[in-house]
């Protein structure tokens, strides 16, 4: 029987973004829920029942269910990590080429004012990307990259005032409040 000892500090979800980049597991529970498969599989060799397999692994049984049947049907190799279930869908070097046309403005693209917002950028993606993101989508890619909203700084700023943009300390998020004592 294995223990569980080695993957304990694993199990635990606390702090831990379940899905990173918007979308499917991390790459490192990715390998942690493979090697939990190929445990299973040493069980299964042994003939051990699905119900103590799931107990031990901390599994459903369901999930050791359908883990059986694909090794049987297929073998050990159908129980390896098939990788991310997607792709960004903008690569580094394709986000950075969105920044520079961000640089250039609104203006560029037939736009007045100076703000950009998500439905802008969502038209520029698709225009020169040819890629499709929803406004939350580009929300998240936007902040993800370190990109952030600048609200208009009071009631008389108008109507070009605030925006997205790049966060100036690169953390994204919004900018750190001043202390009371300022």
């Amino acid at each position: 029987m294995s223990s569980l000892a080695d993957v304990a500090p694993i199990l635990r979800y606390v702090g831990e973004m379940r899905y990173a980049q918007g979308g499917g597991l991390t790459a490192e529970r990715r390998e942690f829920r493979e090697r939990l498969r190929l445990k299973a599989v040493e069980r299964f060799a042994r003939g051990e029942v699905n119900a103590v397999i799931a107990r031990d692994l901390r599994v459903s049984v369901r999930s050791v269910q359908r883990w059986r049947r694909s090794w049987q049907q297929e073998g050990e190799r159908a129980l390896d990590s098939k990788g991310p279930a997607s792709r960004p869908r903008l690569s580094p070097a394709q986000f950075r080429q969105l920044e520079a046309e961000l640089a250039r403005g609104p203006g560029a693209y037939g736009w007045t004012g100076r703000r950009w917002t998500l439905e802008r950028i969502q038209t520029v993606i698709a225009r020169r990307f040819h890629v499709t993101y929803t406004v939350q989508g580009v929300r998240k890619l936007m902040r993800r990259h370190g990109w952030t909203y600048l609200a208009p700084a009071g009631e008389g700023a108008g109507r070009d005032a605030g925006g997205w943009a790049r966060a100036e300390d690169g953390r994204g998020g919004r900018p750190a409040r001043p202390s009371r004592t300022e």
